[in-house]
């Protein structure tokens, strides 16, 4: 079952990925891919910019839901021990609970 949806949430990835880089640059942040010269550029066939940015921008929501979906189901899998542990549980113990004998002092000489 976990792998199962461990493979659709890379196949999400790498759809997210995908449609986000399909997409136009709508600031234009560098300059780059920005409204430019002519060609007709950015028409997919039949339908114009602006439906297929607003299909490109619904694909992204859909897949980015879905995504966080199987992020929560991978989360709440790997959480299914029986007993919790600890990392607390497994450290040794405190170095005051483990006292050395008493010293008195320097040993008397004996003759």
């Amino acid at each position: 079952m976990q792998t199962v949806i461990l493979v659709i949430h890379l196949l999400l990835a790498l759809g997210m990925i995908a449609v986000i880089l399909v997409q136009r640059s709508e600031g234009g942040g560098l300059g780059i891919g920005g409204s430019g010269g002519g060609g007709g550029g950015g028409n997919f066939g039949v339908m114009s910019s602006r439906s297929a940015a607003n299909l490109l921008t619904r694909t992204t929501a859909i897949l980015a839901g879905a995504f966080m979906i199987t992020s929560l189901a991978l989360a709440l899998l790997s959480n299914t021990h029986t007993q919790p542990t600890s990392i607390l549980d497994q450290a040794p113990a405190p170095a005051a609970e483990q006292q050395p004998a008493e010293d008195t002092g320097p040993a008397a000489p004996t003759r």
